[in-house]
């Protein structure tokens, strides 16, 4: 295995890490300022974030994570999704990498048609819209995408769409204008043949957005949103590739998102880790500085080595990704997504505790980023279906 970044991606990350201390840091306080100014209820974007795509764009760094655009590899672009992980707010929409506007992106690029990706593929490549993914449920256990029951059906030139979704992220900012929808087509057919994806526009009648759900009593920007589907007409040309393609277009997606994901949150806690850092080399307790503490010592010491082997574990996956496929990579993808949020909450919790009371106020980001590193054991398929996957890959040899 080899995890040297190519010359391109050398160049990148030079100017990504020039435009984080130069650009996205100062704004951060902007961001926070206006959004708590606005109210949290309101998902408008601060205007400084349009600020920091313009510079992104300028230098270049703009959709990065799609090798078409930027010609760099799986791996190429994980350490450059680690960068953008230490502003999560920031970051990754600057340079039009954010979920869900990344996977949906992809699955256009790969999936859809031309006049799909004329319409919808071409202004979110341009960042002047967002985009939402609508598949988990409230009344079914979503982490078996079987249990999905949303119902998409065949009516003439029109597919009908009836269910609620929730949790679907994006759907509260007012830029979002379009949705990919999974539902199903023919609940007779083979299990995973039931399944389909289907675009739908959010001003499209009989959509109804019910309420924005906060995480930890965070209301992020983009928003997370419970959503009611009832009698929702699209031309049937909306389909995303073939009937009952739903879980191929889903496991295409969620290869190199979960990469960017969990490279994100190894940002989060390599930030946790320097604060924490800070906090200790300057805090004094019982006539020694927090760093002089054994007990901080070895905080910090298993943080930077929980860190660099999630690190390793991550880089593997997508090395993997792009020398053998995602399918192939299957295991060491869910592996990853258990251990890198996982360390990523241990990290800031650590880093929390180092900070006292100031660790969980809005002082410091860190109670914002274990709400969201905390969330990412959830989303994409929680641990427990990560760490099945992992299992049946070490179990398989003895059950012939």
């Amino acid at each position: 295995m080899d995890f040297a970044l190519s010359t391109k991606a050398e160049e990148y990350l030079a100017n990504l890490t020039d435009f984080m201390v130069s650009h996205v840091y100062p704004a951060e306080p902007v961001y926070h300022g206006w959004r708590l100014a606005k109210g949290h209820d309101d998902h408008t974007l601060p205007p400084v974030v349009e600020e920091l795509k313009a510079e992104a764009r300028s230098r270049g760094l703009w959709n990065l994570f799609l090798p078409d655009e930027s010609g760099m590899s799986v791996l190429d672009y994980a350490s450059l999704a680690e960068v953008t992980g230490r502003s999560i707010d920031l970051a990754p929409e600057a340079l039009n990498c954010a979920a869900p506007d990344t996977g949906n992106m992809e699955v256009l690029h790969m999936f859809g048609s031309p006049g799909q990706r004329e319409r919808w593929l071409k202004p979110l490549l341009s960042g002047e819209i967002r985009s939402a993914f609508a598949m988990t449920e409230p009344a079914v256990a979503s982490s078996d995408a079987t249990n999905i029951a949303t119902s998409i059906t065949l009516d003439g030139s029109e597919y009908v769409i009836n269910g609620r979704k929730w949790f679907i992220t994006g759907a509260a900012d007012p830029r979002c204008e379009i949705m990919i929808v999974m539902g199903k087509t023919d609940p007779d057919a083979p299990t995973h043949r039931q399944q389909s994806m289907i675009l739908v526009p959010m001003d499209t009648p009989g959509v109804e957005v019910v309420r924005h759900l906060p995480l930890f009593g965070y209301q992020e920007q983009h928003g997370h949103s419970e959503i009611v589907f009832t009698d929702v007409r699209v031309p049937a040309s909306n389909l995303l590739a073939e009937e009952g393609d739903g879980f191929r277009i889903a496991q295409a997606r969620l290869g190199p998102g979960r990469i960017h994901h969990c490279m994100r949150a190894i940002g989060m806690a390599e930030r946790a880790l320097e604060l924490m850092c800070s906090r200790a080399a300057n805090r004094v307790a019982f006539g020694q500085t927090l760093a002089q503490q054994g007990v901080v010592q070895q905080q910090i010491a298993e943080s930077r080595l929980a860190i660099d082997q999630a690190r390793l574990l991550t880089l593997k996956a997508a090395w993997m990704i792009d020398t053998v496929g995602a399918k192939a990579a299957a295991a060491e993808i869910s592996a990853i997504k258990v251990v890198a949020p996982r360390m990523a909450c241990e990290v800031i919790d650590r880093a929390i505790q180092v900070h006292g009371g100031m660790g969980v106020c809005d002082d410091v980001p860190l109670a914002m980023m274990y709400a969201q590193a905390r969330a990412m054991r959830i989303f994409d398929g929680p641990d427990e279906v990560h760490i099945r996957t992992v299992a049946r890959r070490e179990l398989k040899p003895y059950l012939l």
